[in-house]
């Protein structure tokens, strides 16, 4: 019974301690409903406006951030080693020989080079599409989504294919959706390895060559031809990758022997938190 005699004593301690601070909140939350009925009702009613579009305004810029894309694209003509690219990216392993994909190889992985052992790692969802001109179409479920593009190039075979791999490369950069999100783009030189192998150099000028012609064709095409969004380059200038909206660069790998430092690279600069 003494134990809860104690009891009752503190708490009415500790109410009597309190009395004060309830009676100040009472006092000022008084003030403050006064001071509002002073206030004509349509600032008021503005002021909460502003202030609810501001919370709205700041909840949406950090949805959008925590909402950043990890998501790259492989893609290029048929035969350009894109798989193999996928699967040096994706576990380090080597394939022999030509992969053929009929379907999109998709993997979520965290880049493990040497280079990017130091980083700050983040998952990367890689997706790989078939290269075959029918199955091309697939690429646009995944645009809308990507946040970078690797589009590979076969730099041992690259003048026999030159004109078809630049055509692909002119419809990919004037797509609306790579253009208005200005997704980056690496021309990635596959099989360096090989002594017969064109430099990245020579594949960027071939192909600024090759796109500064598409451009002259295209633009003769009839305004009922809206295959293409956005036209490319500066007119009457010759073309270069540096005149387009999104950013355009050129590296070189090998996807046999698992020189692919470069295109982790372009990969974790399109990711990095």
């Amino acid at each position: 019974m003494e134990g809860l005699e104690q009891w009752k004593d503190q708490l009415e301690q500790l109410k009597s301690q309190l009395e004060p601070w309830k009676n100040q909140l009472e006092k000022c939350l008084h003030e403050a409903i006064e001071y509002l009925n002073q206030i004509p009702p349509v600032q008021l009613y503005a002021a909460i406006a502003v202030l609810l579009i501001s919370t709205l305004l700041l909840l949406s810029i950090r949805l959008f951030k925590r909402a950043k894309s990890n998501t790259i694209i492989l893609t290029g003509l048929s035969g350009s080693g894109k798989t193999v690219l996928f699967y040096q990216l994706r576990d380090g392993s080597v394939h022999q020989g030509t992969i053929t994909s009929m379907e999109p190889n998709e993997s979520t992985i965290v880049l493990n080079s040497d280079s990017n052992k130091k980083r700050k790692s983040k998952p990367v969802h890689i997706v790989d599409i078939p290269g075959h001109s029918r199955l091309r179409p697939k690429l646009d479920e995944f645009l809308p989504r990507a946040a970078g593009i690797v589009f590979v190039v076969d730099s041992l075979e690259f003048l026999p294919n030159c004109r078809l791999a630049s055509e692909y490369l002119y419809d990919i950069l004037t797509k609306a959706s790579v253009v208005k999100k200005k997704i980056p783009v690496l021309i990635c030189c596959n099989k360096n390895d090989k002594v017969t192998a064109h430099t990245k150099e020579f594949i960027r000028k071939q192909m600024e060559k090759e796109i500064d012609k598409l451009r002259a064709s295209r633009s003769a095409i009839t305004a009922a031809d809206i295959s293409n969004d956005f036209t490319l380059g500066v007119p009457e200038e010759p073309f270069t990758f540096s005149q387009c909206r999104n950013k355009v660069t050129v590296a070189e790998s090998s996807g046999l022997t698992g020189e692919v430092g470069q295109v982790e690279q372009f990969i974790w600069e399109c990711v990095k938190p």
